[in-house]
């Protein structure tokens, strides 16, 4: 039988830290002069009496994770986690009911991005940074656990990466301590340097704060209804760099921080991603140059393309422009390259760049094969070998990912929703990527005036996507619980 302690106290703790950061929202409200503060003081005590009950009754249960407790522990988090966060939206402004402010906290927690609030900016600076947080708490909380949980429960493919030290789980689970702490060093660092260029290059400092824990998280909550379009310029090329930097491994900026520079420059999904990142800028801006008309200087299209672009591929969903005006090809490629996202170990989102390395070097392989069956080819990966459950696993994560994709469309479309719209909202919710298109959404790119049914569709599909679908979807087999 499952023993349901270690996994409840885990996140009882996590829970109680996310009461204690609600305090920051309070303060914000408070030095403002604005009532508000009243709300984050008393959804900050409730959360942390319901973590501490959690933790002391579970507590002198942490002796180690078995394979069950990790899978638990990993789905449980992320269901659990946006209930509370959800508390300050629903008691404090904009006053949303249940399925809103669960939305809106599960894509801050998912670091989706998309809003189910119709007005952003009437809400108070403390809810703003409320936002901020979750993402900001959600991007950290996701690089831990795709480095330290997923390899060893060998999800989508992850097992590739034990090699690097990161067998956690049982009587060493202090090593993953470590590497936690390791990882939050770095995330702190940038989230620092971030708000930094932000505040030299013309924000305010709520404003760079907002944006540079919305920025290294991946996630694109903004404080205005613009998005990034009320901050048009060098924030947009400062924005470009510190999303590629957050959405490559964040085991390679651990060995940058110590002076370690050929691992990250050797790294194939490193490569791989700036390559990509290259050609659907240059291809989105041959297209629009030729064939679109212009009345912006070439620079200015250039610097807008490669913002938006760099913010959809990433998973970030920042916006400066409406990219439907760009054209169906861009438009196209926007699709595509959310559909990829960044680099394993970091905080982007989607299918990311090493399973479709693995995917490519299959099905090169195989073509080789067809033409001469009798050699042997090797399955190689970064000049190491890919055992056959490593592409097994990513086979069935793609699989997997691409029919509840297609779910999600149908469902969608059940609801109402125009087809365009269904499309682009199944798509920003599993690949967690942020904007999304059609007839029903709102000028701000919020999904308000969705049925309650589509909103919980998405939730759900945001959840799925986060976890990658494989550490969710185990708990359906009934040979799971009898384990």
């Amino acid at each position: 039988m499952i023993d349901f302690r270690p996994v409840v106290h885990t996140i009882g703790r996590l829970v109680t830290v996310m009461g204690v950061g609600m305090l920051f929202p309070m303060l914000v409200d408070w030095w403002h002069g604005d009532a508000h503060y009243q709300v984050f003081l008393q959804t900050s005590l409730l959360t942390v009496l319901a973590g501490l009950m959690a933790t002391i009754a579970t507590r002198g249960q942490m002796e180690g994770l078995n394979i069950q407790q990790a899978f638990l522990l990993t789905s449980g988090l992320w269901a659990v986690l946006p209930v509370f966060g959800a508390l300050p939206f629903m008691l404090g402004a904009p006053h949303s009911s249940f399925t809103d402010a669960y939305f809106e906290a599960m894509s801050g927690v998912s670091t989706t991005g998309t809003t189910a609030f119709p007005a952003l900016d009437a809400l108070p600076k403390g809810t703003h940074l409320w936002r901020a947080i979750l993402q900001w708490s959600g991007g950290l909380g996701i690089v831990v656990v795709a480095m330290v949980f997923l390899p060893v429960m060998k999800v989508g493919g992850m097992q590739f990466f034990r090699s690097e030290g990161f067998d956690t789980l049982g009587k060493i689970l202090p090593r993953a301590g470590e590497i936690a702490a390791e990882m939050t060093r770095v995330y702190f660092i940038l989230t620092g340097a971030c708000i930094l260029t932000y505040i030299l290059l013309g924000m305010t400092g709520f404003d760079a704060v907002i944006h540079a824990l919305t920025t290294i998280s991946t996630g694109g909550f903004s404080n205005y209804d613009a998005s990034f379009g009320a901050y048009l310029g060098g924030p947009e090329w400062a924005a470009s760099i510190f999303m590629v930097l957050a959405s490559v491994p964040f085991i390679r900026m651990v060995q940058v921080m110590r002076g370690q520079f050929v691992p990250f420059w050797q790294d194939v999904q490193i490569r791989a991603y700036l390559r990509w990142i290259t050609y659907a800028c240059g291809l989105i801006v041959a297209y629009r140059l030729l064939y679109m008309q212009q009345d912006q200087h070439p620079l200015e299209l250039v610097r807008e393309t490669v913002f938006n672009t760099i913010s959809t591929f990433s998973g970030t969903g920042y916006a400066s422009t409406n990219m439907l005006e760009w054209g169906h090809l861009p438009f196209s490629v926007l699709i595509i390259v959310g559909l990829i996202g960044g680099c394993t170990g970091s905080t982007g989102c989607s299918v990311k760049i090493f399973r479709y390395l693995v995917l490519l070097q299959a099905v090169r392989v195989q073509i080789r094969r067809m033409h001469s069956p009798h050699r042997i080819y090797p399955l190689r990966l970064e000049g190491r070998p890919l055992d056959q459950d490593v592409v097994n696993s990513v086979m069935a994560f793609f699989t997997l990912f691409m029919l509840t994709f297609g779910l999600l469309i149908v469902g969608l479309s059940l609801t109402g929703l125009h087809t365009r719209t269904a499309l682009t909202a199944a798509w920003t919710a599993i690949a967690n990527v942020g904007p999304a298109w059609g007839p029903e959404i709102t000028a701000n790119g919020s999904v308000s005036n969705f049925p309650a049914s589509a909103k919980w569709l998405m939730t759900l599909g945001m959840y799925l996507g986060r976890l990658e679908l494989i550490a969710v979807l185990v708990l359906l087999l009934p040979r799971f619980w009898r384990a």
